[in-house]
């Protein structure tokens, strides 16, 4: 891939600079969180010294400059998904404040007693807690699509659960703990062969992989802004007009009206009927910059060069000794979890710290995994546009060191 500059994207981001104990930062905990570009960086530096002022609401200047901005970024998440109309891309503060969103609007609206959710076994928190509380709510049952050894969905198993009691169907696009990319595609048509609609939550694969909302059919996408190099405390739900508009609102307050009188409110168009209070402006601008920054590096080149570490990364952990990879699906996003023989994940991740990588250890917010995999948890390398073959070579040597101390 001699047209991907690393050395040019890593001057990118300043924090890559960054020395812990001593050692240069190898930091492999994208699935948590990116690091942001210095066009972000500066773009919310710019926000406060040049724009700051509150949306939708003011006649004068700086108000309307910071509306146009806020718009901005709502136009280029259109694209960068290719939904069909800008309405349909509703602000929110993350991945989870979507899904609870669309949870807490469409079951108040479609679900009672004796409907079915089906969700699957690998999900974040985030994407059970929310369809758990709504199924306490109507009396509901959530149904779960198990997985292989291999952390493959059972499509079968998930094909034998759709019925006609079934409201929602909420997967995940890649599994932030195994790194499985699921047959989303197929997962909504069977879905909606039952007129089933379906959620997916592409926090894990809106930076690793091209969205068409539109040639995928979803009703509801979801993803966070931080986990593609922007800011956090914004993200985005792309919901089809035709959802959205049979939803009630989620939250009441300023921007979500259009008339409020003591007897009846009447609610503001989309998407604004779902945008109450006053949004996190800096970041909802400067998500624009993110996605600027992953168009001119390219999308396709990221998940090239990201595919092409992967392989590498599964290769030199594979030859380490006691090293068994949890997550081995066909399918694979640029994430490596793994346990080290008769190590608990936590003491192998302080030393790796000590070391200068940074990993993310423990559960990962997939208890129920860990439980199916019988596994107290793992350490979870997560890769990023801006790692290297020589980070991944730091990571194996970390290992060898840790394996060393502790068995």
């Amino acid at each position: 891939m001699t047209h991907y500059d690393i050395h040019s994207i890593r001057a990118d981001f300043p924090i890559l600079k960054t020395t812990v104990n001593g050692k240069p930062l190898v930091y492999l905990d994208n699935g948590a969180t990116t690091q942001k570009p210095l066009a972000v960086i500066n773009a919310i530096t710019d926000y406060y010294t040049l724009k700051n002022s509150n949306v939708h609401r003011g006649v004068h200047h700086l108000s309307q400059v910071a509306t146009d901005a806020y718009e901005i970024t709502r136009k280029k998440v259109k694209h960068y998904i290719n939904a069909a109309h800008e309405h349909e891309i509703v602000m929110t503060s993350g991945t989870t404040h979507g899904i609870n969103l669309v949870s807490s609007c469409y079951g108040k609206q479609f679900v009672k007693a004796g409907d079915e959710i089906i969700i699957s076994a690998m999900e974040h928190h985030s994407n059970i807690v929310p369809w758990q509380m709504l199924c306490e709510e109507r009396n509901a049952t959530l149904k779960v699509i198990p997985i292989s050894d291999d952390g493959e969905l059972d499509m079968s198993a998930y094909r034998s659960l759709l019925n006609d009691r079934v409201k929602m169907v909420a997967v995940t696009y890649v599994s932030n703990t195994l790194g499985t990319i699921n047959p989303v595609k197929e997962i909504i048509k069977l879905a909606h062969e039952y007129g089933v609609p379906v959620l997916i939550d592409g926090a894990q694969a809106i930076q690793h992989i091209a969205v068409d909302v539109q040639a995928l059919d979803a009703d509801f996408f979801v993803f966070s802004g931080h986990k593609m190099y922007g800011p956090t405390g914004v993200g985005v739900l792309y919901g089809k007009e035709k959802w959205l508009e049979l939803m009630p609102p989620y939250q009441g307050g300023g921007d979500m009206i259009k008339e409020v009188k003591f007897e009846k409110t009447i609610y503001n168009e989309l998407p604004f009927k779902f945008e109450a209070g006053t949004p996190n402006i800096e970041a909802g601008i400067c998500l624009a910059n993110a996605i600027d920054y992953i168009n001119e590096v390219g999308l396709n080149n990221i998940s090239l060069y990201e595919t092409e570490l992967l392989k590498y990364a599964t290769k030199a952990l594979n030859d380490v000794e006691g090293i068994r990879i949890i997550g081995t699906s066909q399918e694979k996003s640029s994430v490596i979890s793994f346990l080290l023989d008769g190590a608990h994940p936590y003491d192998v991740g302080v030393i790796l710290d000590k070391l200068g990588v940074a990993v993310r250890t423990g559960h990962h917010c997939t208890q129920p995994l860990m439980e199916r995999f019988a596994i107290p948890g793992t350490v979870r390398a997560s890769i990023a546009m801006y790692n290297t073959k020589e980070e991944i070579d730091t990571l194996v040597l970390a290992i060898k060191k840790a394996a060393s101390m502790l068995l």
